[in-house]
């Protein structure tokens, strides 16, 4: 019997989207393909609310996806403010300095998240080629407050680049009415697929700032001059090549957009919520603390915990031989200090309380005495149940 899979990233996938994966592999100049593929260029689009927005589909991870926006945004001496809310705004920052970018960066406290006005205050000081956020920062578990702070790029005619990785298809993004130039993801977390795509919706803003460049882009392989043709051919119904596409993996992504699309973004978004409530009230009855300074930068993806007094990394797996897989810490300041729980994509009540139970008996094994056995799923049903 294989584990619950709960941490943040890859998550389990639905059934038609792994059938989608074991059928026999399509060419790439399939007619079916084809078609395949345009439409999910398509619902992509639809998923990050940019009906004007550019979609690409690139074979790669999501760190790719991150190389994709600032490699083809950023020239050398380019100034680029980063919203720092853990690793992976840091991960942005060095994608961003090796392309020859000046950084700065805006930070909050670890486990909290900059406010617009800090970030205003630093776009004052401009002026900035571009800002980066982290949507949902997989490290720490905080939720930026992005439509403010795109919001507050635009003022200044700052390029907002927001990676969404850990967000896109279960946090709130509305790209195209608060204005974000590039809206960045990876299959493995809430789109709903296992790893292997980077996905970008581009504003036409930002393609019109790539064409205005003085130099090339300096790597062949994630330059969207290279890209950009091969998604307008396929959109359009006809095959065009650079690069051989990861075709099942394809198929797969227009399987599960079209299953987050028939659920709707707003059902969606809500259930993730739900799920997120119901574990934050679990935790609080299990006496554990978040990671995030406040719910109101805890994110609705996934938890992150701090470790009882006396308690370490071996708590992981001892959850594990509940049947129940999380993760430990990322964070470098934190690693050994705290775990992850992931709660995205097709997570249930069921699943919820799965896992709550099964970190409610392995804190007790541990020696963990602060609540009576079951408050912590009691919680979760009681939020579950409202």
């Amino acid at each position: 019997m294989r584990d619950l899979l709960m941490i943040p990233g890859p998550v389990d996938v639905d059934a038609d989207v792994l059938a989608a994966l074991a059928a026999p592999v399509p060419g790439h100049l399939d007619a079916d393909f084809i078609a395949t593929f345009g439409r999910a260029l398509k619902r992509l689009r639809e998923i990050s609310l940019a009906p004007g927005a550019q979609p690409f589909v690139v074979s790669g991870s999501g760190t790719l996806a991150m190389e994709l926006a600032v490699a083809n945004l950023t020239e050398p001496g380019d100034r680029a403010l980063v919203v720092n809310t853990g690793y992976f705004s840091d991960r942005m920052a060095f994608i961003l300095e090796r392309h020859g970018a000046k950084v700065t960066h805006v930070r909050a406290p670890l486990g909290g998240a900059p406010d617009a006005a800090q970030v205003e205050a630093e776009l004052r000081k401009g002026p900035f080629k571009l800002m980066t956020v982290t949507h949902v920062d997989t490290s720490t578990a905080v939720l930026a407050p992005v439509e403010s702070l795109v919001k507050a790029a635009r003022r200044h005619g700052v390029l907002a680049v927001v990676d969404g990785v850990c967000a896109t298809a279960g946090e709130p993004f509305h790209q195209d009415a608060w204005g974000a130039d590039v809206y960045l993801t990876a299959s493995q977390k809430a789109v709903g697929v296992p790893p292997g795509l980077a996905l970008l919706t581009v504003s036409p803003r930002a393609l019109e700032a790539w064409r205005q460049r003085k130099v090339p882009v300096a790597s062949v392989y994630p330059d969207w001059a290279e890209w950009l043709p091969v998604m307008e051919a396929y959109e359009a119904g006809k095959p065009a090549y650079f690069a051989t596409p990861p075709t099942s993996l394809i198929r797969a992504l227009d399987v599960s957009l079209g299953q987050i699309l028939a659920e709707g973004l707003e059902a969606r978004f809500e259930r993730h919520r739900r799920m997120a409530r119901a574990f934050r009230a679990a935790w609080s009855a299990m006496g554990l603390r978040m990671l995030p300074t406040s719910e109101a930068v805890a994110a609705n993806t996934l938890s992150a915990l701090y470790y009882p007094d006396g308690m370490d990394a071996s708590l992981v797996g001892r959850v594990k031989a509940q049947g129940v897989a999380i993760a430990g810490g990322l964070h470098p300041e934190l690693k050994t200090r705290y775990f992850r729980v992931g709660h995205m994509n097709r997570v249930t009540a069921a699943d919820v309380l799965a896992t709550v139970g099964a970190i409610e008996r392995a804190l007790q094994a541990g020696g963990h005495r602060a609540t009576a056995s079951g408050t912590g799923v009691a919680a979760a049903q009681a939020v579950l149940s409202d």
